[in-house]
């Protein structure tokens, strides 16, 4: 079977369980929790993306994940509030507000919005991307300023009253005209959810499989090599990092109005490290690994620490380290393990072993980076 239609299979089956199984088999409590999955996977496809694929070990994603998400409550808040005709949010009426600061004037324009939500993530992870690895910062230096950053804005939004301080923004009663407390409605969120995960996937699918992509993976294994053939490696890491930046942007776009609130203890250093661990877990050289397991681990958090409450966090921590240390290529990777060690067991007496399992024919995105760069 040729890998387009392979490829064709796996979305028209990703399809029919988002859009028509899971909306059949769960209440709508469960297809909530499962929206909210879906925002947490759309980030970890960009993870993927740019440390997968590109070895940048972000831990920042909670910046670009926040400003699409409070990008989002501003709007729904002004919404609101000129359905009241009220001149400022009620939020604001009650921290003694009376005049609505001019940041948040241009979100009360629909497409201004989702413009913002689209350009701003991404503008900003451009200028800093630029600065970073135009002077070549990489490694942990790197995964240290970027969890700096999000530590400062979780701090920035802490004091900022204008924007709800640190209990955030909440109680949004309508998503563009349509009543969030309508099951319809909420369930249409659920759709739009499902479809913006699709598109991600299949937009990092072709990063993946495109000259770009063999780029990127030499970046990461062999950077000066990459350099001495006459590309800048940092242009090429600056792309991946903004298409992340802008699947992040995008799904706390959608995790606002499915969750219903947004604050600072939503985007900083915790939920950008939780975001980092299902990525590991579920395989971050892989194009599915990040969903599933974003999704496994948002579900499994969910789930035990309504029985184990104090317990899930060394859980996690545990299922971490084994992964790291014992599976590093993740939950993805224990099918082909598991296909080698069946055909160890099944190989004939006397066969030279080192015909045996001697390698398939690697993938042009899989090469090193020796050939990856050559692979076309």
């Amino acid at each position: 079977m040729s890998s387009p239609v392979r490829t064709l299979i796996g979305f028209a089956t990703a399809a029919v369980v988002l859009f028509a199984v899971a909306p059949a088999v769960l209440s709508d409590f469960r297809l909530g929790l499962l929206a909210k999955f879906l925002c947490f996977a759309i980030v970890a496809v960009g993870i993927g993306l740019a440390w997968g694929r590109g070895g940048m070990l972000t831990l920042g994603q909670g910046v670009f994940f926040g400003l699409g998400a409070y990008i989002m409550a501003m709007h729904l808040q002004l919404a609101d509030a000129a359905r009241l005709k009220q001149d400022v949010p009620e939020f604001m009426q009650i921290a003694g507000i009376s005049e609505l600061p001019s940041y948040w004037q241009p979100f009360a324009s629909g497409p201004v919005t989702i413009l913002a939500i689209a350009v701003l993530p991404a503008l900003i992870a451009a200028l800093l991307g630029f600065g970073v690895f135009k002077r070549r910062v990489k490694g942990a230096y790197f995964a240290i300023l970027s969890q700096a950053l999000t530590a400062a804005l979780a701090v920035l939004l802490t004091g900022q009253q204008t924007i709800g301080g640190f209990t955030g923004l909440s109680d949004f009663r309508a998503f563009f005209g349509f009543r969030l407390d309508d099951p319809v409605n909420r369930r249409m969120l659920f759709f739009i959810a499902a479809a913006a995960l699709l598109l991600v996937v299949a937009i990092a699918r072709q990063l993946m499989r495109s000259r770009y992509g063999e780029l990127l993976v030499a970046v990461r294994d062999q950077e000066e090599r990459v350099r001495f053939l006459g590309y800048d490696p940092a242009n090429i890491k600056i792309v991946a990092y903004v298409v992340a930046a802008f699947f992040a942007g995008i799904a706390g776009a959608l995790f606002t109005p499915i969750v219903g609130i947004i604050s600072p203890a939503d985007i900083g250093v915790v939920p950008s490290i939780v975001f980092l661990i299902g990525v590991a877990i579920g395989g971050r050289t892989t194009l599915l690994g990040p969903v599933l397991g974003a999704i496994g681990v948002a579900w499994a958090q969910t789930t035990l620490s309504e029985h184990f409450p104090s317990g899930w966090t060394y859980l996690q921590g545990l299922l971490f380290i084994v992964v790291v240390g014992f599976v590093p290529a993740g939950l993805a990777g224990l099918g082909p393990l598991a296909r080698g060690a069946v055909g160890r067991i099944r190989r004939p007496a006397g066969t030279d072993a080192a015909a045996t399992d001697s390698p398939a024919p690697a993938e042009a995105e899989d090469l090193p980076a020796e050939t990856a760069v050559e692979a076309r």
